[in-house]
């Protein structure tokens, strides 16, 4: 699979982040236009951020609501959202990227 997708484990907890909101840009010029929104489901994952075939490179941004996700919880969390940036040279390959979260850090890396 050639797409982007990504995998929120809550560390705290020690289970799968489901419900949490994620947002998908792309930049273009100066800014990020949205590419796609979507929840991940209850084992944490967002399988598929963009449908396999129209991954383009360039430089885009993962944005998790980390806010929504600790008040669904009762959680009063540090950090309202987390943000990753990264880069897309190979458009024929998978990104995958994970989002280890607690109230009070996180922490990412590419995954495979």
């Amino acid at each position: 699979m050639k797409s982007v997708s990504t995998h929120v484990l809550d560390i705290h907890r020690g289970r799968p982040a489901a419900g949490v909101p994620v947002a998908l840009e792309k930049k273009e010029g100066d800014v990020f236009a949205p590419v796609r929104r979507a929840e991940t489901d209850a084992d944490g994952r967002v399988k598929e951020l963009v449908p396999e075939g129209e991954l383009t490179s360039g430089t885009y941004r993962v944005t998790f609501d980390t806010g929504a996700y600790f008040a669904a919880q009762g959680v009063e969390g540090f950090y309202p959202e987390a943000s990753v940036v990264f880069v897309v040279r190979d458009a024929a390959a998978h990104y995958h990227v994970p989002l280890l979260l607690s109230a009070h850090g996180y922490s990412t890396y590419r995954g495979s």
